[in-house]
């Protein structure tokens, strides 16, 4: 047996491959290799240089193929040794023991071999001798090796065995030659070589058929540059990739080309935000009927204490959960136990229920009313009525689809002997989830068997279900972890690149919008790159319980989740389980039932409220907030629309209502930017300087026939069992409450009210008339838009002439209250029978019109949107624009305790700290060069609120008040007056120079501000209790001649101020 001998190992075909596992199916994979042997046997067994081919294999398939190229075969079990390189070697020395002179060792996965490559390398090795080394296209590999048999090489087959073959010849003293030919470079390990291989002009003909007999050519032909360029337009305008372009990119191997317009996508849809839900893991019960091979969650009931657990220990962890600031409540369980074991089928019976899934909707319940917290429900594959039954009780449900290939449910495979992983199954249950209106959660699991393409199917069944019907609020692409104990404790998990690829693929499928999630606890250490390749969701992380469906893998720390965020480029907020867009439309997918406990939970754009921080209450500032406002703004972390949209305020220029949304959306570093930017903007406008004006409120009657949502302050028929008691104060109470003002330094009093249903017109001009015989230079600052409408109305007047009479009995200025929202969705909500949006604006310009000077205020925090706040702002400015009638802009965070729809579980408990903010800020920038002074309410805000808001655009903190109802009878506990000592001590304290106002911003003279200063205490208000009829609102000096006193009292000047406050806060 002399001559050049060729020796092939080759694994059995349906092992052979297995880095392909990703690409191929296990049949495609076994049909190639076969094809790929049948080529490099068919040049061996027709080139006369070779003696003899030997394949060395303990496949039976193998040994036939072996035989019918005249191939000789060796068992590799006969050889009595492991591993490719000792099989090598064993098969090598069987032919040394039949005289073989040369071997060549090659591997039979290079197809495109050709018999002039096997000329060249026997040449080269005869007159070089020692090693000939034929390199793969890295060359890393070895394809190939050349040798005399007497001289047996040291074989290092593997990563890196052309280096360490080079290496053993050195040592041996012997000459090395490394051979470089594309057809014995071309070996077949993953999809670049299989696309290698398509684009090969040698491919052998067996290969190159079963290729394209297959299609597997057509399936694995890389997309070209053209395809790709228009794909990339199609994704960048917004459209969806059709099933056939996102099938295509199974074949794309440059994962970091996914990433990148991956990464684009998803920062056109969410920004620099990235979010996660706290959350509370329960494990209802782990008794399961599937029996999936690579669960450790599921256990049989010999296993577990307790089948289920207990409600009341439920209930208990939620409420430690809560007290941690956790807001979900993730319910996790085995599919319909009660099918499989007895044990649940007792346990269920002797607490009453006849399934998991009724006990479950009970726990649920219990949870959701008794500790707040969200239900989201995994409960598995449901039937309509079952998903009907759990829908009063929870905020979302989810089951993960995992993979939409039937294949993966036979025999061998990991979902086989599992009913409830039949992917038809599965997503039948999304489909009931869709037609019943439930936000859902569902994503897929990698690593299990199934393709690339396998991968895609998957995600385009999932699209196909959300396109129906828009319920699909997250998708999840979670990497496979082997377990010890499992079926799959042994199987090979998916590497970095294969879980970057599919989150990359996952948001080119699914476009901008959708939320793309990543375990973080499944991949630490590497989550800036999950960031990069387009999630925008680390999605539920539990600061109290494990992940008890992967309790190898610790939760992240909060702190250190927020720090890998960063450094990927992005914030950390927090989310509740239902998804913002779905909190927004929450009457489309929430039922009534859950909805008290979304809005009690989430701030105005749907997003989860991370503090306990709310006005009216002295609590310290949010510790994300005082770390952005302290720490200095890193500008290349701020969103670049942002800063654009700052520089057109600085301009003075137009804004759209996009862009003013914009700004009040803004978080993380682009909301550190805003409050810089605004602080700098009113350093430039009004300097350090902090004004004041030195006032009282008189609230003349807390009784009102309209029936606003939102007011805790006004006491009608439906209304009298909220706090205080009805009262209308006489015209000599409020003489004392203007002189006593009068005496303690104040130079403005501001009057509103209730709308009493037996007040007229008449009623506030006896009103002035009382004011200015008592206190003749006091500034009246008095009557909302609101009473002024219906004041009119009530004489047969029309508001402006209404307006000129008011103002010729001795009314100053006017306060803007009755705003709320000036939007007209928002108040058939929030003021349903109240002056609509155009009748506000109305009284405003024909106020203005005559030369009386208004406040503009908002009242925000309870049911409305940034797009709403927006709206408000830009139909004031267009006014000032027109008038220049406002003073300054009041924004009035809407304080829940006690307010009426907030009770009826209808509206948010106020705005967040950060809403807060942003209100005064964007005000700043949007105001800019029309209403100079933006105002802070120390009622609402409190201490630490108010040095917040100096700092984010702020210069005056209005009136020091004196007595306040409105605030307070919503459960503000802020008081009733800062004096002016108190004031300019708080204004120093922030870094700047108090300023003793009047009400249109002017000077204060010495004396009253002596008398401010030196304020003897205020004596017991009196509030008379209200009847049908008001109370005469003159006295007695005033009984005869009203319309003269008040006509003599409009010569008055505006230098100071008396403030009527109404209801409308």
């Amino acid at each position: 047996m002399s001559g050049s001998h060729a020796l092939i190992p080759l694994k059995a075909l349906a092992q052979a491959k297995s880095r392909l596992a990703g690409i191929l199916l296990p049949e495609q994979r076994s049909a190639l290799v076969e094809a790929m042997a049948r080529d490099v046997l068919s040049v061996l067994a027709d080139h006369p240089l070779i003696e003899s081919t030997t394949v060395v294999s303990d496949d039976p398939e193998v040994e036939r193929i072996a035989v019918e190229f005249g191939a000789s075969f060796i068992a590799e079990s006969e050889l009595q040794c492991r591993g490719l390189n000792a099989v090598i070697e064993a098969g090598l020395q069987e032919l040394v023991v039949c005289g073989a002179d040369r071997v060549l060792v090659m591997h039979a996965d290079i197809p495109s071999l050709q018999s002039g490559e096997l000329d060249e390398a026997c040449a080269t090795h005869a007159a070089e001798g020692g090693l000939l080394i034929g390199t793969d296209q890295r060359a890393q590999g070895s394809n190939l090796l050349v040798f005399n048999a007497d001289v047996c090489p040291q074989f290092s087959f593997g990563p890196g065995s052309a280096e360490a073959h080079q290496l053993w010849a050195k040592r041996a003293g012997l000459p090395v030659s490394v051979f470089k030919s594309s057809g014995v470079a071309l070996d077949v390990d993953d999809v670049d070589d299989l696309q290698s291989l398509l684009a090969s002009r040698t491919t052998g003909a067996h290969t190159a058929a079963y290729l394209r007999q297959s299609g597997l050519a057509r399936q694995l032909a890389p997309l070209a540059i053209d395809a790709r360029v228009l794909l990339k337009d199609k994704l960048f305008a917004g459209e969806l990739p059709s099933d056939a372009e996102a099938l295509s990119l199974a074949a794309v191997t440059d994962t970091d080309e996914l990433a990148a317009i991956a990464g684009a996508l998803r920062d056109r849809g969410h920004g620099n935000l990235l979010t996660y839900s706290r959350k509370v893991f329960i494990p209802l019960t782990q008794l399961c009927r599937d029996v999936c091979h690579y669960c450790t969650f599921a256990q049989t009931p010999k296993k577990i204490e307790q089948p289920f657990m207990p409600v009341e220990e439920v209930v208990e962890l939620c409420r430690q959960g809560a007290a941690m600031g956790c807001q979900e409540a993730l319910f996790t369980l085995g599919e319909k136990p009660e099918l499989r074991y007895s044990t649940a089928r007792k346990a269920l019976a002797a607490m009453g229920y006849a399934s998991t899934l009724e006990y479950l909707a009970e726990v649920a319940r219990r949870v959701l009313e008794e500790t707040g917290l969200l239900p989201h429900i995994n409960a598995g594959c449901m039937t309509t009525e079952e998903i009907a039954a759990l829908r009063p009780v929870s905020a979302s449900m989810g089951i993960m689809l995992e993979s939409a290939s039937p294949r993966l449910c036979q025999k061998g495979m990991p979902h086989y002997g599992s009913p409830d992983k039949d992917p038809a199954v599965r997503l039948q249950t999304m489909e009931r989830a869709g037609q019943s209106r439930v936000p859902f959660t569902s994503g897929i699991l990698i690593g299990i068997g199934e393709t690339r393409r396998e991968r895609i199917e998957s995600l385009l069944a999932l699209r196909e279900v959300h396109l129906r019907h828009g319920h699909l609020q997250e998708v999840i692409v979670q990497n496979f972890r082997a377990k010890p104990g499992t079926l799959m404790a042994n199987a090979p998990e998916p590497d970095l690149q294969e879980l970057l690829w599919t989150i990359a693929v996952a948001r080119i499928v699914f476009g901008s919008e959708m939320n793309i999630q990543a375990p973080p606890n499944l991949s630490p250490g590497v989550l800036p790159q999950l960031v990069a390749a387009g999630i925008n969701d680390w999605g539920g992380v539990s600061p109290l319980t494990p992940d008890h469906v992967n309790p190898e893998a610790p939760w992240p720390h909060l702190d250190n989740l927020a720090r890998e965020t960063a450094a990927a480029g992005k914030f950390l907020d927090q989310r509740l389980t239902i998804y913002p867009q779905y909190v927004r439309s929450s009457e489309h997918w929430l039922d009534s039932a859950v909805l008290p406990a979304v809005l009690n939970h989430s701030d105005n754009m749907g997003y989860a409220r991370r503090d306990d921080w709310v006005p009216g209450e002295e609590r310290p500032v949010p510790a994300v907030e005082a770390q952005l406002m302290s720490s200095p703004v890193e500008r290349f972390r701020v969103d670049p629309e942002v800063r654009s949209i700052v520089e057109r305020c600085r301009d003075k220029a137009e804004l759209s209502t996009a862009e003013v949304t914009r700004l009040f959306e803004s978080r993380g570093a682009d909301f550190a930017y805003l409050l810089q930017a605004a602080d700098e903007l009113r350093q430039k406008v009004a300097g350090d300087a902090v004004s004041y004006v030195v006032n009282r409120n008189i609230n003349y009657t807390n009784v009102c026939y309209f029936k606003c949502q939102f007011c805790a302050f006004s006491k009608g028929k439906a209304s009298e069992n909220l706090r205080g008691r009805p009262y209308d104060i006489s015209g000599e109470e409020i003489a004392r409450r203007c002189v006593e003002a009068w005496d303690r330094g104040a130079t403005e009093v501001c009057m509103q009210g209730g709308i009493h249903p037996d007040y007229t017109g008449q009623t506030y001009l006896d009103i002035l008339a009382t004011v200015r015989a008592v206190t003749p230079d006091m500034h009246i600052h008095a009557f909302s838009p609101l009473e002024v409408w219906q004041g009119a109305q009530t004489l047969g007047v029309t508001v402006k002439a209404f307006l000129r009479q008011l103002q010729d009995a001795g009314l100053n200025t006017l306060p803007g209250t009755a705003a709320e929202i000036l939007h007209d969705e928002v108040r058939a909500e929030l003021c349903p029978d109240k002056l609509n949006s155009e009748q506000w604006l109305q009284v405003m310009e024909e106020a203005h019109a005559i030369g009386l000077r208004t406040t503009a205020t908002v009242m925000y925090g309870h049911i409305e949107t940034p797009g709403h706040l927006a709206h408000h702002l830009l139909v004031l400015r267009e006014i000032q624009q027109r008038t220049g009638g406002f003073t300054e802009f009041v924004p009035l965070p809407f304080v829940h305790m006690e307010a009426p729809m907030y009770l009826k579980g209808r509206a948010r408990r106020g705005p967040t700290f950060r809403e807060a903010l942003l209100m005064h800020a964007v005000a700043r920038l949007v105001f800019n060069g029309l209403i100079d002074n933006i105002q802070a309410s120390w009622v609402k805000m409190g201490e630490q609120g108010v040095a917040a808001c100096l700092a984010a655009g702020c210069n005056d903190l209005g009136g020091t008040l004196m007595n306040e109802s409105i605030t307070r009878a919503a459960g503000s506990g802020h008081g009733q007056e800062w004096a002016p000592a108190r004031m300019e001590v708080q204004i120093r304290a922030a870094g700047r120079s108090p300023r003793m106002r009047n009400t249109l911003y002017g000077e204060v003279c010495g004396a009253r501000r002596v008398a401010a200063f030196n304020a003897a205490p205020l004596a017991e208000p009196g509030n008379d209790a209200a009847a049908k009829s008001q109370r005469s609102k003159l006295i007695a000096t005033v009984q005869l001649g009203v319309r003269e006193i008040a006509q003599a009292g409009a010569g008055v000047t505006a230098g100071d101020q008396v403030f009527l406050l109404a209801a409308c806060d």
